[in-house]
């Protein structure tokens, strides 16, 4: 089974972070929130409270299979401010493990130097900060190890992205089915 961590900071956009998680768990992947405040609350953008599952002192990165940044402000420079997350992101992309960010995180990626040569999105107004990237406006793109997606409205499609790298596209597609989802 294949394992994620989903980091929230204060400050996320709470719809990110929530489908992702909720998708994957109905897919079957071991999905974990890590809060990366010393307690297991986290507070979205939107004053929505969150009890994550560990703190970013219990993460097990050595078994995890993808990492994953939701955007929203301040959530995404909360999270690029933390250095063992940004090691591990770099660690990850070095190893050729799977990173994806949604939203305004995508940059995080672009000012490590990580989109150099790949393709990526983000929310519209930051693509400036995708540095090195192949700038697209697709909702989502998928580009090696590097998942990415522009925002809030592009959120499910995000999620049955990373399940269809984890568990295939016949899981995404009956995930999708599952929860009435048409893309348009």
């Amino acid at each position: 089974m294949s394992k994620v961590l989903i980091f929230l900071a204060d400050g996320h956009e709470e719809i990110e972070a929530l489908t992702v998680v909720d998708l994957l768990r109905r897919a079957g992947i071991d999905i974990t929130m890590v809060s990366m405040n010393p307690d297991r609350n986290v507070t979205g953008s939107h004053n929505i409270r969150i009890n994550a599952d560990i703190t970013l002192a219990e993460a097990d990165f050595d078994s995890a299979d993808m990492l994953v940044l939701p955007g929203g402000m301040p959530g995404t420079l909360n999270l690029e401010a933390n250095e063992l997350l940004m090691s591990k992101v770099e660690e990850f992309n070095n190893a050729g493990k799977y990173i994806a960010a949604i939203c305004a995180a995508p940059t995080v990626f672009g000012h490590k130097g990580l989109l150099k040569g790949k393709k990526a999105c983000c929310y519209p107004g930051m693509h400036d900060q995708l540095t090195g990237a192949e700038v697209s406006f697709d909702k989502v793109c998928a580009d090696g190890n590097i998942i990415t997606s522009r925002g809030l409205g592009t959120a499910i499609e995000f999620a049955l992205m990373i399940i269809s790298r984890l568990s295939g596209q016949a899981v995404a597609d009956k995930i999708a089915n599952s929860v009435v989802y048409e893309s348009r």
